[in-house]
């Protein structure tokens, strides 16, 4: 069945709850004041099924003093009902309402003429051309115009024809996307607990799952129970009124303006970069840092506007601009919202979310920031992440930063990915977690590599290479280990960089001795050769290595870190030993546990090397980590 959310719009008393009484058989005034006043204070709701298609009817107040809670109805509706009494024609908060629904782009709806029993045909007529001309050059400029009187019944059955007509246009909404539910109405029922409402614009919302409350300290909790206008269910679809069963939670802790969505996969946010409109009849211009409220979803919330590149703007005009939250909220790409002045409290603009995790910009960067606002604007699903992931620059974006940006689903992501790594322009730094970056930072650090490593190796052409932790303390230092991992990777599988242990070099670096210099080196591996299993000091061997070669000690203590790097030399501690003698006692040990088991204490490892104890407790540690021996209290097996 087709789910279609139908909101009212018009002045105050033209009779809009009372269409919806007539509609549906629903008294959608559920406050006692409602029905004193005899006017709608807050939103109602009722709903309505018509062949396949089922109708959730928003009934919105007219009064100028319940816009807000207008606004809290308006969102995510099909279509509008745009209420005009045959009695008084377009007034006021027709305007505003109007106004309303054109900033939220609603695409589709009708005009239906309540009170037609109190006027001739003549007069009836003179509304309905008044009321054509208003809506000329809008989305409503070619819609149904329905008269009806509610007292009578009149015209009600045309009306749901009408609305049937109308819901096989409008397109389905997607079920497959993340959910999200605005919420309008908090209660408690004894015995259940506390309940929220809304209308679900997004995903689907099963009994069991976990959601979470936003904007909240990641307040998490599980859906006890489900209904949907009214009946239980076990899941709620997208364009349905969803009142939901929160396990866990006091009604204390939610209110209207604060959202559902799946457990762990958005972000409350204090910032907003938009598109915004200002309307033509807003009494004078918008300001840079003019404070504004800013209605999105069932939320009002406070905000300045940082208009980007002017310092106002006109009205009618249009400017990309950045909003900055007093309160936070959930928010995603393409979302609409509406302004308001702060004082008098009037509509003035709205106009379409862009980016709702954006960085706080600075005023000089304003061309820069437009043209990538200008870009994401214009962008399919698909292009959007691969835009997002290069405004992040170096530090590129893990799936789950995506997400939450983005508001894209784990296989549009996958998808996007597989499209864009596929050409190169994004490049895929890690797996886990998944972790993209953009080509062009990628190429950037990777040229950076290649050109510290180049000048390193012109200042000491006799090292080996540049220290892998220092090479990415200088360049890498604010970045993830995963993109300094992906980096280096990249350079070694093209042959470019050449890692050995923990130094990188150039792959065409060759230290380049002279005959004196390579013959002090060897001399020098010599000398720890010699020493066996009593090794020396460096200092002690640095002076057995130079008077006979007219070498320095510094240059000296060059060749040693570089026979060093090379594994030539073994660090056992503060001991350096050869790599054959440790070799050799690697075949001495597998010889005796062959003949004698694999049983070794201190005892034995210093009878079999004849190293004093000094020397042995850090061989036998060394052997421990590269795995010859393990260790088992005050003993050691052989492996």
């Amino acid at each position: 069945m087709k789910r279609i959310i139908v909101g009212t719009a018009g002045h105050i008393d033209h009779g809009k709850t009372s269409l919806v009484r007539a509609l549906t058989g629903i008294d959608a005034d559920r406050l006692k004041e409602e029905k004193e006043r005899g006017i709608t204070i807050d939103i109602g709701f009722a709903d309505l099924t018509v062949g396949d298609t089922h109708f959730g009817f928003v009934d919105v107040p007219g009064h100028e003093r319940f816009v807000k809670n207008m606004l809290a109805g308006a969102h995510g509706i099909d279509l509008v009902m745009l209420v005009v009494a045959a009695d008084e024609s377009v007034m006021p908060q027709t305007r505003e309402h109007f106004d309303i629904c054109r900033l939220l782009e609603v695409k589709s709806g009708l005009v239906v003429i309540t009170k037609i029993d109190m006027v001739d045909e003549e007069f009836l007529e003179l509304v309905e051309a008044e009321v054509s001309e208003y809506v000329a050059d809008s989305f409503l400029a070619n819609a149904p115009i329905v008269r009806v009187s509610s007292k009578t019944g009149e015209g009600i059955e045309a009306l749901k024809k009408t609305l049937a007509q109308l819901a096989a246009k409008v397109a389905l909404r997607d079920e497959n996307a993340l959910a999200r539910l605005p919420i309008d109405r908090v209660f408690t029922i004894k015995g259940f607990g506390t309940v929220v409402t809304g209308t679900l614009i997004a995903g689907s919302i099963k009994t069991g799952d976990e959601l979470e409350l936003l904007p909240s300290d990641a307040r998490r909790m599980r859906v006890r129970g489900l209904q949907v206008h009214g009946k239980s269910t076990n899941e709620a679809h997208a364009g349905e009124r969803t009142a939901v069963n929160l396990q866990g939670l006091e009604i204390a802790e939610v209110a209207r303006g604060q959202a559902l969505a799946p457990a762990g996969r958005f972000v409350a946010t204090h910032l907003l970069d938009v598109r915004l409109q200002l309307l033509k009849s807003a009494k004078k211009p918008l300001r840079s840092r003019s404070r504004v409220r800013l209605h999105h979803g069932t939320a009002e919330v406070l905000a300045r506007v940082i208009l980007l590149g002017q310092q106002e703007l006109p009205p009618g005009g249009k400017a990309f601009a950045q909003l900055r939250l007093e309160t936070p909220l959930l928010a995603l790409p393409q979302d609409r919202f509406i302004v308001r002045s702060y004082s008098p409290t009037i509509t003035i603009g709205g106009g379409a979310i862009i980016d709702a995790l954006p960085l706080k910009h600075r005023l000089r960067e304003s061309p820069k920031v437009i043209a990538q606002l200008e870009a994401l604007a214009q962008a399919d699903e698909a292009e959007r992440l691969a835009l997002l992931v290069e405004m992040a620059g170096a530090q590129g974006m893990t799936h789950a930063a995506l997400a939450a940006r983005s508001g894209a689903t784990d296989e549009a992501i996958k998808k996007a990915t597989e499209q864009f790594t596929r050409t190169r322009r994004l490049i895929t730094a890690s797996t886990n977690p998944p972790l993209l970056v953009a080509r062009e930072p990628f190429e950037t650090l990777a040229k950076q590599v290649r050109e510290m490593l180049k000048t390193f190796h012109k200042k000491a052409p006799l090292e080996s290479g540049l220290g892998r932790e220092e090479l990415r303390e200088k360049i890498f230092a604010k970045l993830s280990p995963e993109i300094f991992r992906a980096v280096i990777a990249h350079l070694t599988e093209r042959n470019e960089v050449v890692a050995e242990k923990d130094l990188l070099r150039l792959a065409t670096h060759r230290v380049a001795l002279s005959t004196e210099e390579q013959a002090a080196k060897d001399h020098l591996a010599a000398i720890y050769l010699q020493a066996a299993l009593q090794p020396i000091s460096l200092e002690e061997a640095l002076q057995q290595a130079t008077p006979n070669f007219g070498i320095d000690q510094a240059r000296a203590q060059r060749f040693a870190q570089m026979l060093i790097n090379s594994g030539e030399l073994v660090r056992v501690g503060d001991l350096i030993f050869h790599r054959q003698t440790l070799e050799t006692l690697r075949a001495t040990l597998q010889s005796y546990k062959a003949s004698h088991g694999s049983k070794l204490d201190v005892g034995i490892f210093k009878d079999l090397t004849g190293v004093s104890r000094k020397y042995a407790i850090p061989l036998l540690e060394y052997l421990d980590r590269q795995r010859v021996t393990r260790r088992f209290g005050d003993a050691r097996e052989i492996l």
